[in-house]
């Protein structure tokens, strides 16, 4: 691969990250994510002499998106683009665009969308830089993980140009192997993984399969920067992350009985959260399984 800048900026409340990424000094770069503070990455894009041509967000989630404008407000072209199911939950009428609570302004006015579309298999030229987007739903329906890799024509040409969509190879995204790197969002982070409780989540099994189905299958050394905490790699989730690792039939399922947001469940695992806090997986009395807060169960005496 291309040398490789990815700098990082953690908001201080919500713990969540925003990348700048470039495959070197003095050309294009992007932003994955958007929920602040900028202001650091800015002034690294500034000494690095880069030029952002992309905002790629993973989700709507305010902690995601809650300075964008202020990356448009420094590069007024800035292509901020965002899966369509994810699209509809940022502008619509009950969007997080504006505020964390409200509708966006742009809703309310009825203007144009501020906010591009990407979806899955529509791969994006940025430099030496190829960037796939990876469908990983379940903490939200439209959720995405973007797999940076080297460009297979290595032309470095590239300012957002579009590859069009069809795999061209056998791995997730059509990826063929070699060195790349993953932004994961609020789907798996270091030891721990994304809840399916959040406003516009889908289920436990979307999460699991993005996961095992999708990040797992991914060569061992990619790799991981998520949406809060620190990076990973595949090979050390694939061996290390407890849910990963039950998931795989080396450790036991719990079965201990629990009350979890007000109900009857089985615990079966309570794993570290990013935040210092807890992360649970919980087996309801019909069988289905749900991945909520751990501060949310309390266990029987």
């Amino acid at each position: 691969m291309a040398i490789l800048i990815v700098e990082r900026s953690e908001h201080p409340q919500f713990l969540s990250n925003t990348y700048l990424v470039a495959d070197g000094e003095g050309g294009p770069a992007f932003f994955v994510d958007a929920g602040g503070p900028v202001a650091p990455l800015i002034d690294a894009a500034e000494r690095l002499r880069l030029t952002p041509t992309h905002a790629l967000l993973t989700h709507h989630h305010f902690d995601h998106v809650s300075e964008a404008d202020q990356l448009r407000e420094r590069w007024p072209a800035l292509d901020v683009r965002i899966s369509t199911l994810e699209r509809e939950l940022l502008e619509g009428p009950a969007g997080t665009g504006g505020n964390a609570t409200g509708p966006s302004q742009q809703a309310r006015a009825g203007a144009s969308p501020r906010y591009g579309a990407i979806e899955a298999g529509q791969a994006l030229e940025l430099g030496a830089l190829e960037v796939r987007p990876l469908h990983t739903p379940g903490h939200t329906a439209g959720m995405l993980s973007f797999l940076v890799c080297a460009r297979s024509d290595s032309a470095g040409e590239g300012h957002g140009r579009e590859r069009g969509r069809g795999p061209s190879g056998g791995g997730p995204g059509g990826f063929g192997g070699g060195h790349a790197i993953v932004f994961t969002g609020d789907t798996l982070f270091k030891d721990s993984v994304g809840g399916v409780r959040a406003p516009g989540h889908t289920d436990y099994t979307d999460l699991r399969d993005s996961i095992m189905g999708t990040l797992m299958e991914l060569p061992a050394e990619t790799v991981i920067y998520p949406g809060h905490a620190e990076a990973t790699s595949v090979e050390r989730e694939w061996e290390h992350n407890p849910f990963i690792r039950i998931w795989r039939g080396l450790d036991a399922e719990g079965s201990e009985r629990c009350t979890a947001l007000g109900r009857e469940a089985t615990l079966v695992l309570l794993g570290s959260d990013y935040d210092g806090g807890t992360k649970a997986w919980v087996r309801w009395p019909d069988g289905s399984d749900d991945i909520v807060p751990g501060s949310r169960v309390q266990r029987k005496p």
